[in-house]
């Protein structure tokens, strides 16, 4: 198991916050829109440099995305920032009529996603978005895991043409991924070369995955980790190619089982490959109020939960291969 370390630990929005300072400075078409949660989505710096080039709407979510679709058709590269449950649940059908519907250049960036909000309860939290967002014509999807990949996609979004929703959080989790590495959408990264068990992992429960890796090498067994930061486009070619060497699956999120990444990577399987597979990953319910690392472990989002699902579904590969042989 390649060993991963950190030395400190940063909030993925504050990723985002660097990323859209960044994307300014580099492209002077970058606007930033909010709803009235400027702290919260971390564009205090941005507002700072480029102060003409910022628009507080104020709490009306659905008006600021018809604004950032009108920006674009003045050539401008527009970020919309409120909490993932205003970003989706909303205003989806402004997004999917002013937005998706028409390819308009507009990035939706969407902070405090998943259980990890914490103590703010499930009228705040959303665990269906990735759904509602990929299953949009053209829109990409994109959930990185730690502080410096969030900075390295919010760069990359503002410079692929088209709509992109990227999905962020708030509390602070280890950076682990190089502070100077490209973002390429739709590219998987390969944490770790394995040979029993395929485990695809997004945002928060990707370094959860690592600690699995690392603790599931110790009862000798040998996972493939990768991290799949952009769910839409799938890097279906790299999902495949490990899941054709170890045979089963494990996919972990924090987002609800139905819809999510588990559900692309079943898919995918039905149609090229029929594979064993378990799901780390809210179980169809919504979240509460608690702790972030409370209600991760309440609802199976961590290295433990992940462990078991590979014991399951390494049991059913066997399963699987003695029916065949039997046959």
């Amino acid at each position: 198991m390649k060993k991963y370390t950190y030395t400190e630990s940063k909030d993925t929005r504050s990723g985002f916050g660097a990323g859209l300072l960044e994307a300014g400075k580099r492209d002077k078409r970058v606007v930033a829109l909010c709803a009235d949660l400027i702290g919260s989505l971390k564009m205090n710096d941005f507002i700072k440099e480029f102060p003409e080039r910022f628009f507080q709407i104020g709490i009306a979510e659905a008006n600021m995305m018809g604004i950032a679709a009108g920006l674009t058709i003045g050539g401008k590269i527009p970020f919309t920032g409120t909490f993932a449950n205003f970003s989706t649940g909303r205003v989806y059908d402004q997004i999917r009529q002013s937005i998706a519907y028409s390819n308009k250049n507009v990035k939706i960036a969407a902070s405090h996603a998943g259980l990890t909000l914490g103590e703010d309860g499930a009228t705040h939290q959303i665990l269906e978005d990735i759904g509602l967002m990929k299953m949009l014509p053209g829109m990409v999807v994109i959930n990185p895991c730690d502080y410096n990949q969030t900075k390295a996609a919010t760069i990359a979004a503002a410079a692929y043409d088209g709509p992109v929703y990227l999905r962020f959080g708030r509390p602070v989790v280890p950076v682990f991924t190089p502070e100077d590495q490209g973002f390429n959408i739709g590219e998987a990264v390969i944490l770790n070369e394995g040979a029993d068990v395929t485990i695809v992992a997004t945002g928060h429960l990707v370094w959860e995955a690592i600690k699995a890796g690392q603790l599931l090498e110790r009862l000798g067994i040998d996972a493939e980790i990768i991290n799949i930061h952009t769910i839409k486009p799938l890097d279906e070619e790299a999902i495949l190619k490990s899941i054709r060497k170890t045979g089963c699956v494990v996919t972990a999120e924090e987002h609800n089982r139905l819809g999510g990444l588990g559900d692309s990577v079943a898919q995918l399987l039905a149609r090229e490959l029929p594979t064993p597979q378990e799901y780390v990953a809210v179980d169809d319910s919504f979240g509460e109020s608690g702790k972030p690392e409370q209600l991760m472990e309440k609802y199976g989002l961590n290295a433990e939960a992940i462990i078991i699902a590979v014991h399951k579904v390494m049991d059913r590969r066997i399963m699987v291969k003695s029916l065949i042989e039997s046959v």
